[in-house]
């Protein structure tokens, strides 16, 4: 469960590869931890753990997978105006779990979405906004430490954001 013994530090992947400490863990909890974490900040945004009791449970380092989330819903934070929802659900695919947190604020900025996951990157019309642009960059890089993939788009129904991810799980549903 999050919050053991500390593991790699989002930071640390400057330094090469990190040491992941895997252990399988429901991705419910740890989308919990990150809400609680924000749970002020949350005051006037909503998120729903939208996540059937048998998603399979994922081979990941809870800590930065926690990380992961809060980074997400931070940006979520900064990015939409007060009284926006966010919606987080999953759906295994293979021996991956794609997980999805979709947005009904503004959208993404122009440009090419792929960007944003690079350092320092931010929107354009976002110097106003407090952050150095690596949220999205830390995010990029503890999906592809555990193998995964991640991506920005515009949510294909009623505008919005879409990010999403897998991480390593148990496999399809039987």
């Amino acid at each position: 469960m999050p919050g053991k013994c500390p593991s790699s530090s989002p930071t640390s992947f400057e330094a090469g590869t990190p040491t992941l400490r895997r252990e399988w863990e429901s991705i419910d909890d740890l989308a919990a931890v990150a809400l609680e974490r924000l749970r002020e900040r949350l005051a006037d945004h909503s998120v729903e753990l939208r996540l059937p009791g048998e998603t399979p449970p994922v081979f990941v380092d809870a800590i930065l997978v926690v990380q992961l989330f809060t980074n997400l819903f931070d940006n979520f934070i900064k990015y939409t105006p007060a009284g926006s929802r966010a919606t987080v659900s999953a759906v295994p695919e293979g021996a991956l779990l794609r997980v999805v947190v979709d947005d009904d604020g503004p959208g993404l900025p122009p440009g090419d979405p792929a960007r944003l996951f690079d350092k320092f990157q931010r929107g354009d019309g976002e110097g106003v906004i407090a952050g150095v642009g690596l949220g999205l960059a830390i995010c990029r890089a503890i999906v592809q430490a555990h193998g995964g993939t991640i991506r920005a788009a515009a949510r294909p129904e009623g505008g919005g954001a879409r990010f999403e991810f897998t991480l390593p799980a148990t496999g399809t549903l039987a």
